[in-house]
């Protein structure tokens, strides 16, 4: 998987649709989960994309302190169904954090996590905060990384 890094204006209009497109995928279709994925938040974002034979197959959105959470964070973390099996997801967050540290020269970072995907977090350094509650009506739980 290759692994590139563009703010939104730097987007093509074909990485646009397939990032939309995966998102959609995954969190709408796979998820079961009616909810507004266009939130006018990926204008500030800057977006990590993995690609595999010149099809986006691993996603995030990172934010600079103050435009999301306080701190800076990592958002619609993806990875298309038939690509898991590769470790595609811990590749994509390892690039999510450096990316934090090398373009906001920040170590902290804040998510929003699937429940069912506190072990996978904990295994990059991320630590559970607060209690859980639902999102969209899946339920997710504050995770910090120092």
């Amino acid at each position: 998987m290759n692994i590139s890094i563009k703010n939104f204006e730097a987007l093509t209009l074909e990485e646009l649709y397939g990032i939309l497109q995966l998102r959609s995928e995954v969190f709408v279709v796979e998820q079961d989960c009616v909810y507004q994925d266009l939130d006018g938040k990926d204008k500030k974002a800057l977006h990590i994309i993995g690609t595999k034979d010149n099809t986006i197959v691993a996603y995030t959105r990172v934010f600079k302190p103050g435009d999301y959470f306080i701190e800076a964070s990592i958002g619609r973390v993806v990875v298309k169904a038939s690509e898991r099996q590769y470790g595609y997801g811990y590749n994509i967050m390892m690039a999510s954090i450096k990316a934090i540290q090398e373009y906001f020269n920040e170590t902290t970072i804040k998510i929003s996590a699937q429940t069912y995907l506190k072990k996978f977090y904990s295994s990059l350094g991320f630590k559970e905060i607060g209690d859980g509650y639902l999102e969209d009506g899946i339920p997710h739980i504050g995770m910090l990384k120092d």
